[in-house]
């Protein structure tokens, strides 16, 4: 049988047993084969590449939020400030901020939570880097005060910075010490009133003076002051009502976001004033006294620090 000419067009052979009988010269089918593969492998990194391209980095919260109610309140109770500012913080910063709240007795939760956070490769293990890049706030009343500083604490083992701690009239949990805060953080706040059964931490201090700056102990008295907690119950009104006269205060809480927005990204969640009728504490029209004019000491602060970044940013 005759095989092809040298000068006859190749083709791929077919299914008739007629052209296995025509093989084609060795230096073209080479050259077939070659671009075959070069088809081929072409064909794979360009759906690889494509795959790359198309899949998401994976969100991060730029700011954690962690928040602690106190006594036996659940992490959800809306009549409770510290719930109320979680809240608040959600609707001016709907992305790029995790806010989230636990019951006091929840602290190792909520360090798990805050590592899930962190891990952005999903590995189960935190590399220096995604330690580095935490902004971690923490906030808290009564055993909540207590509760955001021994998560700070164990956050410091871990080996991770956080940017500041907000103590609403804490009260030590089972002798933890709610007086020193750990030197991986930043900045700390205090407010408190020295009456009653329940009263809170009176002052705070730096484990480190050069790395944590103490913003101040501010003092409230509600002795002269009418009582606006008509929401919560009745023993907490009748045998701990200063304590829970500050958590109520409208005051304290605005203050303690103000001292929190500070440290959120302005294009985040927005760089306008505090919208006051927002808030659904309660009645807002009671009075109270500080010890040295320390709200006023407090905004003064704020002013300032607001003013200083705005210098190291334009610079």
């Amino acid at each position: 049988m005759k095989c092809c000419a040298p000068n006859q067009t190749l083709i791929r052979p077919s299914s008739h047993p007629a052209a296995f009988n025509c093989p084609l010269p060795v230096s073209r089918s080479i050259w077939i084969s070659l671009i075959e593969v070069t088809a081929v492998l072409a064909l794979v990194l360009t759906g690889q590449a494509q795959s790359v391209a198309q899949t998401p980095a994976p969100a991060v919260p730029q700011v954690i939020v962690i928040g602690f109610v106190g006594g036996f309140i659940s992490h959800d109770n809306p009549h409770h400030s510290e719930v109320q500012l979680a809240a608040r913080l959600r609707q001016v910063c709907p992305s790029g901020v995790k806010v989230e709240t636990f019951e006091s007795y929840h602290k190792g939760k909520a360090r798990k939570r805050v590592l899930s956070l962190l891990d952005t490769n999903h590995d189960g293990t935190l590399t220096l880097d995604e330690k580095q890049k935490a902004r971690i706030i923490i906030y808290g009343h009564s055993w909540g005060g207590s509760a955001a500083l021994a998560v700070a604490r164990r956050l410091e083992k871990d080996g991770i910075p956080v940017l500041l701690t907000v103590q609403v009239d804490s009260i030590s949990m089972f002798r933890k010490n709610d007086a020193v805060i750990p030197a991986n953080v930043a900045r700390a706040a205090n407010f408190y009133q020295p009456h009653g059964l329940l009263h809170g931490q009176s002052e705070i201090r730096a484990a480190d003076p050069a790395r944590t700056r103490i913003l101040g102990n501010f003092r409230f008295e509600y002795k002269t002051g009418s009582y606006s907690c008509e929401k919560y119950p009745w023993y907490d009104r009748v045998f701990v009502k200063a304590h829970t006269q500050i958590e109520c205060d409208l005051r304290v809480w605005q203050q303690a976001e103000s001292l929190i927005r500070s440290d959120l990204p302005p294009f985040l969640c927005g760089a306008g004033a505090l919208a006051r009728r927002s808030w659904r504490i309660q009645d807002p029209g009671h009075r109270t006294q500080t010890s040295a004019d320390g709200i006023g000491e407090l905004q003064n602060f704020h002013c300032a620090e607001t003013r200083s970044r705005r210098g190291r940013a334009a610079i």
